[in-house]
């Protein structure tokens, strides 16, 4: 099947085009706000399962590196897209850089739309003011990202021109011709790239798609939307989600940095396994045990992500992380004990020492996350779990008040994803915490569960839940 053409938005900053393509995908996907350059990374969304649309950040001049290295994300979007949206502010007359704006996409010899946006404010020039930009009259649309006015229009002439090149009627046709049961067979397995800012996310997120498609710069808080990125791995498809850093909530200031916390929290909920980032150089922190805490009680798989691996030292420097130097141990040595140690709480989560600079272990996730996606769907028999708690029992005879203790009689798995176990009897709500745990043992023994939490509800007889 071929792909679905792809339309990119560009135009000065604080244009609209974030707003445009939320209201476009009628969903919130790009950050907006008030401020110029909230846009950063290339923000991509499906429309309508029709063509895909590409909101880049806004052009200006390359002040520093990083602006340029932000231009040249924007140059290869317009060389990548089928057709270019040109975005300006209806009530403001053009300026140098809006023509330069426009000179480059119609350079690309493909067609070039050009949206006057912020129509709904009532202040909109004429639009003989706007034509000697060079672009048709025929494709100039007022619109209103905030009101939804002319984009019905613009979608129609979209698909429109799209089909009459031929693309859109292809990719139509072929995903007429598959099955439904073609269609939905396997969805996209989602991995979201969690850690705080700087550590290293979006170096792996490039590694592992072989492109720049975000933006790698040494200052902090680059990434603030959510960036995805299809991979097709050994006949699967995973969908890799690169997330704002999170900094403490005390630290995060107002504005776009709250919304990219957002951001980083939805992706949690959305993803099916997310991989919790740790850079080998720093100390870790509480707020990676926070982190790692919010994966879990999301119901999250998890991956432990150790970057920046090729820095360390094959020799161990002395009081590495408190410890005195021992011989024949390396600093991954005593780095790993200390996540042990840090990170106790979750002894199942499978560690893995990466390096984007040299590519060392990044495909390692990979197949870690389609095993734990195994681990989560996987079913236990009853009788095989009842065998186990009737084990635990005798091993460990819960405990309770004097006259009273808690009897579990039986347990039955109701769900995957994770996989959740309720177990009935009589004075359940007696049960300490330590057999809970030790129950949980007892059932990775024999069913590790790599990767994944998994969940209990305690249920007394004939009473309430708790």
């Amino acid at each position: 099947m071929k792909k679905l053409p792809v339309v990119a938005l560009i135009g000065q900053t604080n244009a609209g085009k974030s707003s445009l393509l939320n209201r476009m995908a009628k969903k919130n996907i790009a950050i907006v706000a008030r401020e110029e350059g909230t846009t950063r990374d290339n923000v991509i969304a499906t429309i309508d399962d029709r063509f895909i649309l590409i909101d880049t950040a806004g052009l200006k001049d390359p002040s520093d590196d990083f602006e340029a290295s932000i231009q040249e994300q924007i140059q290869d979007a317009i060389e990548s897209a089928d057709v270019i949206l040109v975005t300006l502010d209806s009530s403001k007359y053009f300026d140098h850089r809006d023509k330069k704006i426009a000179k480059d996409a119609l350079k690309s010899s493909k067609p070039v739309f050009l949206v006057l946006n912020k129509c709904d404010l009532g202040e909109s020039l004429p639009i003989e003011e706007f034509r000697a930009l060079g672009i048709a009259p025929e494709n100039i649309f007022y619109a209103s990202a905030t009101t939804g006015q002319g984009i019905n229009e613009l979608k129609r002439s979209l698909e429109s021109i799209l089909s009459r090149e031929g693309s859109l009627a292809h990719s139509s046709s072929a995903a007429a011709s598959r099955s439904p049961r073609e269609e939905n067979f396997q969805a996209p397995l989602k991995i979201a790239l969690i850690g705080r800012p700087n550590v290293g996310k979006s170096s792996l997120f490039n590694t592992l798609g072989q492109k720049q498609q975000a933006i790698v710069s040494s200052k902090q808080g680059t990434t603030r939307d959510i960036n995805r990125l299809t991979i097709k791995y050994k006949g699967r498809d995973l969908e890799i989600l690169d997330t704002a850093g999170l900094r403490k909530p005390g630290k995060r200031e107002v504005g776009i940095e709250k919304f990219s916390a957002i951001r980083t929290l939805s992706a949690i909920e959305e993803a099916d396994i997310c991989a919790l980032l740790v850079d080998a150089t720093e100390p870790h922190s509480k707020l990676d045990q926070s982190l790692a805490g919010q994966i879990i009680e999301a119901g999250k798989g998890i991956i432990l992500i150790i970057t920046k691996s090729d820095l360390l030292d094959d020799s161990t420097p002395t009081n590495f992380f408190g410890e005195e130097n021992v011989k024949n141990r390396t600093a991954a040595d005593f780095l790993l004990d200390q996540l042990e140690r840090d990170f106790d709480f979750i002894p199942y989560a499978p560690v893995i020492l990466t390096s984007s600079e040299t590519g060392k272990n990044v495909t390692q996730l990979f197949e870690l996350a389609i095993d734990i996606d195994k681990n989560r769907h996987l079913e236990i028999k009853t009788s095989e779990l009842n065998k186990i708690l009737n084990d635990t029992i005798l091993s460990h005879t819960p405990a309770g008040l004097k006259n009273t203790r808690p009897k579990p009689k039986y347990i039955v798995q109701t769900d995957t994803c994770p996989p959740w176990f309720v177990v009935h009897g009589h004075s359940m709500e007696l049960l300490h915490w330590s057999w809970k745990r030790f129950l949980e043992r007892k059932i990775r023994e024999k069913y590790p569960f790599v990767g994944t939490p998994i969940m209990f509800s305690f249920k007394n007889d004939k009473k309430e839940d708790f």
